[in-house]
């Protein structure tokens, strides 16, 4: 996905920043990221509480196979629900929590 691309779907949200991370690309709103573009998939960000809405909406989280014992790691990406990319009233409503939900994850660390 280009980033022209990337623009436009997030544009109900606001101005977004894309950078190369992961090979792929992150997408930031107000300086937080939000989304992952990587291997031609977009992925929002999620918390526990928005990463469970994700998953009853049939979306799938981010796993990698670890180098360290071959575990599975779960990162807070998840892909986006079914027509969001289609719809942008609903991409956005999805684009706003997954902002919420990069903003409680930075609260957090704090």
């Amino acid at each position: 996905m280009d980033n022209d691309a990337i623009e436009d779907l997030f544009s109900g949200l606001g101005p977004v920043r894309i950078t190369r991370l992961f090979g792929g690309k992150g997408i930031y709103h107000n300086g937080v990221i939000i989304a992952i573009e990587l291997h031609d998939e977009l992925m929002l960000k999620a918390d526990a509480e928005f990463g469970a809405e994700l998953a009853a909406a049939g979306c799938r989280q981010w796993t990698y196979t670890g180098s360290r014992h071959g575990k599975q790691v779960a990162m807070p990406y998840w892909s986006l629900p079914d027509g969001a990319s289609d719809d942008p009233g609903e991409m956005e409503s999805w684009a706003r929590k997954s902002y919420a939900a990069a903003l409680r994850s930075e609260k957090g660390r704090s």
